[in-house]
């Protein structure tokens, strides 16, 4: 990774954000993180500044990371966001979401998954109450259709290069019995191949619930983020997927690193 996108708009839910990608990135060298401020009226610009720099001041007790301040007038947060993603040619988005009611949940937290389905660039999603842990261990949920295809390695080995976690790879669904068909066990071993180098593992659960069956998943393998994949080939998988990003998004104390086909 080259380019790290931390948009803040210094609530609790960005800043803790803001502190979990610094500690993410510290010892990867090269790295250059952005904290990026939109704000509305000329006038908020100065206090803008200020307050990324005293941001800036107070994650060196976090981390030791390149970091880049940019705050901009802008009417639209995720136009704004978007454009610099694509000008910069941003590895990751890392931002920050709260589960809390509706009145607790700040801008940041709102526009999140927004910034999901603009397909700039990988978003790396913080609840509220994640903190970081050294990322060993990262769990891949695939529907084992196409993986070819529907898979996007490249982004995905890009964020994982940095960190060589032990990569485990899910598939929940009802129909599984004593064991996998041939058509499961054929895309297992593309998969096998496309990420050899983190050696996966993989797990095959029959249950009907799927956010429930990820979330034990991941605690009972010290998870530190998941990553789940939006698709486009149905208006029935969009919405399926769309739906399991943000309860996983809402719900868990583990990050989410949400990407597209």
């Amino acid at each position: 990774m080259q380019t790290v996108i931390v948009p803040v708009d210094f609530s609790e839910t960005s800043l803790n954000a803001a502190r979990y990608a610094v500690q993410l990135l510290t010892g990867h060298y090269g790295v250059n993180m952005i904290l990026h401020h939109v704000y509305e009226k000329p006038s908020q610009a100065e206090e803008s500044h200020q307050k990324l720099e005293d941001l800036k001041t107070s994650l060196r007790e976090y981390g030791i990371v390149k970091i880049e301040l940019l705050a901009e007038e802008g009417s639209g947060f995720i136009t704004e966001l978007e454009k610099l993603a694509r000008h910069r040619k941003a590895d990751l988005i890392v931002m920050g979401i709260t589960g809390r009611s509706p009145i607790g949940q700040t801008f940041i937290g709102s526009n999140t998954l927004k910034m999901v389905e603009q397909k700039v660039c990988p978003v790396l999603i913080i609840p509220a109450d994640a903190t970081y842990q050294e990322v060993k261990n990262v769990l891949l949920t695939s529907d084992f259709k196409n993986v070819m295809a529907g898979t996007p390695s490249v982004p995905i080995k890009n964020v994982l290069k940095p960190f060589h976690p032990n990569l485990h790879v899910l598939n929940v669904d009802s129909e599984h019995y004593v064991a996998i068909t041939e058509e499961y066990q054929a895309e297992k071993i593309k998969l096998q191949e496309m990420f050899s180098e983190f050696n996966p593992q993989f797990y095959f659960m029959g249950l009907y619930n799927v956010d429930e069956a990820i979330h034990q998943f991941a605690a009972d393998k010290n998870v530190d983020f998941i990553i789940i994949i939006h698709k486009e080939q149905s208006v029935f998988s969009k919405l399926f997927v769309k739906s399991h990003t943000k309860k996983l998004a809402y719900h868990s104390s583990v990050p989410v690193l949400a990407l597209h086909e």
